[in-house]
């Protein structure tokens, strides 16, 4: 029987705290998330190496969870905290989301297509987790709707500034994301104070871009 939880330890030990992860509040909801629930069971094995993981959907799309050294420490760049709104962009099967409610923040999950969303609902409900929403749409225009958010999380790239999720960041507001591609590409940490949007240049890292996908939104809870 594998033993998931000496897995995650070591995961935490060897990949996060040697990448400069440093946050407590991050490592324990880290490593209160049982990551084997949300990658496609014939990569279970692979759960907890250094590499990012491809879930393919129903229809074709294909989504990414970020290797975990890239992903923590672009949450620990956006500071979660306790009560924050949360606008989780391309989370795939809803990883990202799981450690963000874990930190106590209040998740809305953005796909771009109802089979990417409903392996998110799956993969939630078998880690025990209700209280994230996800909703499908657009994935670079947001959920004007419902914003503004506290933490806007992307889990990808892309090419420019996004803008309209950008304007939808509160007072005091994180958005982090990869800008381009390859190994140009760059974790940047937009923070919004008064009517300005700072912007800084975290680490180097790679990621698929996010696409752009104008279907009819929906929410699932």
């Amino acid at each position: 029987m594998v033993d998931f939880a000496a897995l995650r330890r070591n995961m935490i030990d060897t990949q996060l705290r040697t990448y400069d992860v440093t946050s407590k509040r991050l490592l324990d909801a880290v490593e209160s998330v049982d990551r084997q629930h949300f990658v496609p069971e014939s990569m279970v094995g692979l759960t907890y190496v250094d590499q990012s993981v491809a879930l393919t959907a129903s229809d074709g799309q294909t989504r990414v969870l970020l290797q975990p050294m890239v992903l923590s420490r672009m949450l620990q760049a956006v500071d979660i905290q306790n009560g924050d709104a949360i606008l989780d962009i391309a989370g795939g099967s809803g990883y990202t989301a799981a450690i963000m409610a874990a930190m106590g923040g209040k998740v809305t999950t953005l796909e771009s297509s109802v089979p990417i969303s409903d392996l998110a609902i799956a993969a939630l409900q078998k880690a025990g987790l209700d209280t994230i929403s996800i909703r499908t749409g657009d994935l670079l225009a947001g959920a004007p709707n419902t914003a503004p958010f506290d933490v806007i999380f992307v889990n990808g790239a892309v090419e420019s500034d996004p803008s309209l999720l950008l304007a939808q960041l509160a007072e005091g507001g994180r958005l982090v994301v990869v800008m381009g591609g390859g190994r140009a590409g760059r974790v940047v940490l937009f923070n919004k104070t008064g009517d300005i949007i700072g912007r800084r240049v975290v680490f180097d890292a790679a990621a698929p871009f996010v696409e752009i996908s104008p279907i009819k939104a929906a929410f699932h809870f």
